[in-house]
């Protein structure tokens, strides 16, 4: 896979060029009524067509068959640094549902009419995107190791389709049985909370998909 995007195009209108005016040692509120006036004029036209045609953000990506072998892990290689980035660079927080976040960060008065927000509000976003990150630091940490512990010590025991034990020559099927230095264990029940985890980052990415800007 390549995938590369430029940076986006900055926009030139009748005040930014009027601006410009400033390096030579015009005041603000003249250029302000320059950029007021072009504004009014074919320049504000030919800008505002400018922008819309060749304005997008440039964007290249080529796909190559194995990318999709396992498309979930691919995109997570890109997924991952890009939500650790929007975590450290962020500026605001959405809403976030409180019933998808502890109690303990739930807000314990409805929000106000007038835009403002409760003490909660951006812990909760952050709560979200750690949730989101886990989720996807999970797809290459091999989390399944840390509940298991003990040591392999099975033994392969031939046996005829009856289940009788016979010698390994007769032998038709084979039978695993502990050996008395068997002591491998798995938590599943601790692989299940661990589980159930990723599966709620990887629902809140969907949830807020449509959340994550900068």
């Amino acid at each position: 896979m390549k995938f590369i995007t430029g940076k986006y195009k900055t926009f030139w209108g009748p005040y930014q060029i009027a601006e410009l005016l400033k390096c030579v040692g015009v005041k603000e509120d003249t250029y302000d009524k320059v950029g007021e006036w072009l504004s009014e004029t074919w320049v504000n036209t030919l800008t505002q067509w400018y922008y819309k045609n060749h304005g997008d953000q440039k964007v290249k990506v080529e796909i190559s068959p194995w990318d999709t072998w396992s498309m979930d892990h691919t995109l997570g290689h890109i997924v991952l640094p890009m939500l650790r980035q929007l975590k450290a660079t962020k500026h605001g927080a959405p809403f976030v549902k409180p019933e998808d976040v502890p109690e303990h960060l739930r807000p314990t008065v409805e929000a106000k009419s007038d835009g403002s927000t409760d003490d909660t509000h951006f812990e909760r976003w952050d709560w979200v995107l750690d949730e989101m990150i886990f989720a996807f630091e999970s797809l290459y940490n091999e989390w399944e190791a840390q509940f298991t512990s003990g040591t392999h010590d099975m033994l392969t025991i031939p046996i005829n389709y009856a289940g009788d034990i016979v010698d390994e020559k007769d032998a038709v099927l084979f039978r695993w049985e502990e050996g008395p230095n068997n002591t491998y264990k798995i938590d599943f029940e601790g692989m299940k909370v661990y589980s159930a985890r990723v599966q709620n980052g990887f629902q809140l990415f969907g949830t807020y998909f449509q959340n994550l800007w900068d």
